[in-house]
């Protein structure tokens, strides 16, 4: 969990069931444009290609399997929430997903009982489709 210390600004980056363990934080002052609060999340991956030949590279993203091959090969990220002026938990209001090259990776939002607000994401790079 990312949330702003009330005290002195910080932006704390919390851990564990009840968010209990404290991993470290961000000085407020880093971050001029959110002095009271955040109004957009967003999650993302990033590979580099450095290639000069114009093939694509076949570093994977995540596990390297594609957002539809799902739960036990897919990488994903669950259960997505955000806190409200009030402290609470709250799942996301609005979860968009955008992959730039679809057949090298790719991504699918969802939400369902056990996993929340999800999304699987992933891909091997350079495959028949990504060449």
């Amino acid at each position: 969990m990312i949330l702003k210390d009330p005290t002195n600004g910080n932006w704390l980056l919390k851990f564990g069931s009840n968010f209990n363990e404290e991993i470290g934080y961000w000085p407020s002052s880093l971050f001029t444009h959110l002095n009271y609060k955040a109004t957009t999340i967003q999650f993302g991956g990033e590979i580099m290609n450095r290639k000069s030949t114009g093939s694509h590279t076949s570093t994977q993203m995540g596990s390297g399997h594609f957002a539809e091959e799902g739960f036990g090969k897919a990488s994903y990220f669950k259960n997505l929430q955000v806190m409200d002026s009030n402290r609470n938990l709250i799942p996301l209001p609005n979860l968009q997903v955008l992959a730039s090259n679809q057949n090298c990776y790719n991504i699918k939002g969802g939400t369902n009982h056990f996993m929340g607000n999800y999304f699987y994401y992933g891909g091997p790079g350079k495959n028949d489709k990504c060449p």
